[in-house]
């Protein structure tokens, strides 16, 4: 069964993203606490949403997705953007990731979104050929930058002074 997230579901989300970064090798990088995952999901102005997959035979959250709407400068409309896709190892091959997955689809074409895009390490062989077996398709040219931490500060302390302080 695939459902939308409640605020019950919080701490096991946040197990999940957990156990996501341990398998991506970046266990330290998932600083999420509770309250700030309360918050950005279901807080007054919600920045992400999230669907749960549940077991059938057991009834336990068997995965996870993550997602927010983005906007295409190209195409004039809204998109999704998927941040974590996880399946807890000892319920994989059931359906529940594409079932996540097909209900994201369900949810973009409901919404109007024309494009349903998300990243995937290039190490992770066993994610490639499940989403390439979907139909998706691998933007080899497209690199992903992030700017965090001190070179973060840096740029942004070069703001122009009308910029800083403003809600954008």
């Amino acid at each position: 069964m695939i459902r939308a997230a409640t605020v019950h579901d919080v701490p096991e989300i946040r197990a999940m993203i957990r156990e996501l970064a341990a398998y991506e090798r970046a266990a330290d990088q998932a600083r999420a606490t509770e309250e700030q995952l309360r918050e950005a999901l279901f807080g007054e102005h919600p920045a992400a949403f999230v669907l749960i997959a549940e077991d059938d035979e057991t009834g336990g959250i068997a995965g996870f997705a993550l997602w927010f709407p983005r906007f295409s400068t190209w195409t004039g409309t809204r998109g999704m953007y998927l941040e974590d896709l996880y399946v807890r190892p000892h319920t994989r091959g059931a359906g529940h990731g594409r079932a996540l997955l097909a209900a994201l689809a369900a949810i973009c074409r409901e919404r109007g979104f024309e494009r349903f895009e998300w990243v995937v390490l290039d190490w992770n062989e066993p994610a490639i050929a499940f989403y390439t077996s979907l139909g998706a398709e691998l933007l080899e040219e497209w690199k992903v930058c992030r700017l965090s931490g001190a070179p973060l500060a840096g740029l942004a302390a070069s703001a122009p002074d009308v910029v800083r302080g403003q809600a954008v």
